[in-house]
């Protein structure tokens, strides 16, 4: 099967140059996202790290880093772990690339985005991700490659775009494990 591009992606501008998914979030894939989510299943870690190496590979260049999106520290506390973060972990073991577990920070916790609209989940995340300075100089002139398990909006991977884009990040591009698509 070819490439299938997002109907949102073709009339939406994004701020990133390209995005991937490795799987569409219904049946199977919603299953395999809420495990590693939710039911501490971090052993699919690694499995789906390389679906999304495949998906993503015509996007990797050699100093490729691999970006996290974060959650915020309270939901860190609650979960145990940044799925986002685990994936790019294995995502960076299996290709030998570079990665960076803080370059962005969640400046303040936001609502779950379940039900919301595209609007409101864009309002909702408005300035609730940042670079974290002590990064700064890995993310100056860095092709990123920023990682998340599922995109919905984009809302997030919009407001971490424009926020490695502000802070002098020359490339982005989004690889995420599953992408909700859009239904009539």
């Amino acid at each position: 099967m070819g490439d299938v591009l997002c109907d949102d992606c073709m009339t939406t501008h994004r701020p990133w140059e390209a995005g991937r998914a490795a799987l569409s979030y219904r049946d199977l894939g919603r299953r395999i996202v809420l495990s590693l989510k939710h039911g501490d299943r971090l052993d699919l870690a690694a499995p789906a790290a390389s679906w999304m190496l495949s998906a993503g590979r015509s996007l990797l260049t050699d100093d490729t880093l691999f970006v996290p999106i974060p959650v915020h520290w309270t939901r860190l506390f609650t979960r145990r772990y940044n799925q986002a973060a685990e994936l790019a972990r294995a995502m960076s073991w299996q290709s030998g690339l570079r990665y960076c577990p803080d370059a962005l920070v969640r400046t303040r916790r936001t609502v779950k985005q379940d039900g919301m609209t595209v609007d409101a989940r864009h309002r909702n995340m408005d300035g609730a991700i940042a670079t974290n300075p002590k990064r700064a100089n890995r993310l100056k002139g860095a092709t990123v490659c920023l990682v998340d398990d599922v995109m919905t909006s984009g809302a997030t991977f919009t407001v971490a775009t424009e926020a490695l884009r502000d802070a002098g990040v020359d490339h982005v591009f989004v690889v995420m494990l599953a992408r909700v698509e859009k239904t009539n």
